[in-house]
């Protein structure tokens, strides 16, 4: 394709100044092929003196007859068929020969389509790049909707185009125009047609419920018929170039903030289509009583979505984990989110409620979850500590008991009896429970001041406390000690150390 001043000009240079096409390529710098086409498409045939021979002529018959009736076959089918019949030639000068015969489609004429007031609206979304949202890159979509007759624009961004945002859109469109259109077409668009043969249309459930619930139908425009809803194509484009141009925001609060006032500023103040007497304003006003009532109770129009809580209590939502209470974990739970927050439920039971975050990989935690967790796992910490004593001291159970009957802590004493499981060792806290057991010292105390007073006779000092570090596969090891006696056998066959020659 040319330009239409370019054709204009090979036109008037042939007609009126009676150029040949030799002269005319030469001077406009074009292909003399496409000199002859845009004559030939004009229907000024060159001369018969400016017509080259080519070794095509014999086969224009044949592209002729085999274009009527296959008027799209391609011309490197053609080709192959000129070639199976003797033709010589390469295939681009062919192909040049097949476009000058090819049969044109004739172009198709359309009514400017006129509504009510208030009878119709026309709905898209249109993408203007992405947004960065911490470490998060998302697309930046934006929810247009314009009405008929007024020509009203509604604009709002949202950073995906989910079903979800698709409907906060058709709300918060409602919302200001005060009311709702009789009808409102749709492109092919999943949101709202599912699938599509010929006039069969099954549409997307959620978009009927939505309608149903405002009273409207949605109605999508036939395929490759763009021209049916060419205001909102229109308006987008105008959106491009009147509003999100160079336009510096924040995020997209502050954008959607720019966008409202423009809706209700400087867009509606432009000269109407119909009357540039009026402004689209004024047409709105006129169309807003019009519209259809809006419902007393607004759709709801959150992301609904199960999700799966594995080993760790957090539910994986849109890029981000939402803690939940830890008695949950290896369940399934659903989320339930708004614009602003996302709740996370047990069946009609709310389990968790958090702010939502639209950025990438954020942990976002409820204090009290993390507390319960940890008060859960230093009780199950407080069960280890315990099995490892009555595995290495079974006779600690009597003890505990004895403890328990006289309405002693029994926190207290495993605590104090671990203490000196680490100190002594198990071999000496064996013996010295079992002789607080005989005695009348029942009590941890007891068994300490037993400990404490063989270690004295022996001439040991007092054990020092040994820092381990905060490990629980450190702290809580099981480490069943065996008798060293028989370490003093080893030293038996060696002979005497005055005997022994240094060398």
């Amino acid at each position: 394709m040319i330009p239409y001043d370019l054709e204009a000009k090979i036109l008037r240079l042939r007609n009126a100044e009676k150029w040949t096409i030799g002269t005319i390529s030469a001077q406009l710098h074009v292909h003399r092929e496409t000199v002859t086409r845009v004559l030939m498409q004009a229907g000024v045939m060159p001369a018969a003196a400016e017509q080259k021979a080519s070794i095509a002529v014999p086969f224009i018959g044949m592209i002729q007859t085999i274009l009527t009736e296959y008027p799209t076959l391609r011309a490197s089918r053609l080709y192959e068929m000129a070639k199976a019949r003797g033709y010589k030639g390469g295939p681009d000068h062919f192909r040049h020969v097949v476009a000058r015969y090819r049969p044109r489609p004739r172009a198709e004429a359309y009514l400017r389509l006129q509504t009510l007031p208030g009878e119709q609206a026309q709905v898209d979304w249109g993408h203007f790049g992405a947004v960065s949202i911490g470490r998060a890159v998302r697309p930046l979509m934006a929810f247009v909707t314009v009405l008929s007759w007024s020509r009203r624009v509604f604009l709002r961004f949202y950073s995906n185009a989910r079903m979800s945002n698709f409907l906060r859109g058709h709300v918060a469109a409602f919302d200001a125009f005060g009311g709702v259109p009789r009808v409102l077409l749709y492109d092919n668009l999943k949101s709202a047609v599912l699938e599509r043969h010929g006039d069969t249309i099954r549409f997307n459930p959620q978009i009927l419920q939505f309608s149903k619930h405002y009273g409207y139908e949605p109605r999508p425009v036939a395929v490759c018929r763009g021209n049916e809803k060419g205001r909102v194509e229109r308006a987008i484009q105008y959106i491009r170039h009147a509003f999100f141009a160079a336009r510096q925001w924040r995020d997209i609060d502050d954008l959607n903030e720019q966008a409202a006032v423009w809706c209700t500023g400087p867009s509606s103040e432009r000269a109407w289509q119909q009357d540039k007497t009026m402004t689209v304003a004024q047409a709105f006003v006129e169309e807003g009583g019009k519209l259809m009532a809006l419902p007393d109770n607004p759709y709801q129009t959150e992301d609904v979505e199960v999700v799966s809580i594995g080993k760790t209590p957090y539910a994986r939502f849109d890029l981000n984990d939402y803690s939940v209470p830890h008695t949950y974990v290896r369940r399934r739970l659903t989320v339930h989110a708004c614009s602003m927050q996302v709740r996370i439920l047990d069946g009609h039971n709310i389990v968790a409620t958090h702010s939502r975050s639209y950025d990438k990989a954020q942990t976002i935690e409820d204090p009290q979850h993390v507390e319960e967790l940890v008060e859960a796992k230093a009780k199950a910490r407080s069960h280890r500590v315990l099995h490892r004593l009555m595995q290495q001291v079974p006779e600690a159970q009597q003890l505990l008991d004895a403890v328990a009957e006289n309405n002693g802590s029994l926190s207290r004493t495993v605590a104090h009896l671990v203490q000196l499981l680490n100190d002594y060792g198990a071999i000496e806290l064996q013996a010295a429970v079992r002789q607080a057991l005989a005695g009348q010292a029942r009590h941890a105390h007891g068994v300490h001041q037993i400990l404490a007073q063989k270690a004295h006779a022996r001439g040991e000092l007092p054990p020092l406390p040994v820092v381990l570090p905060d490990d629980a596969r450190v702290k809580d090891a099981s480490v069943v000690p065996h008798d060293l006696s028989t370490y003093d056998q080893l030293g038996s066959d060696v002979p005497n150390r005055k005997d022994i020659t240094h060398v």
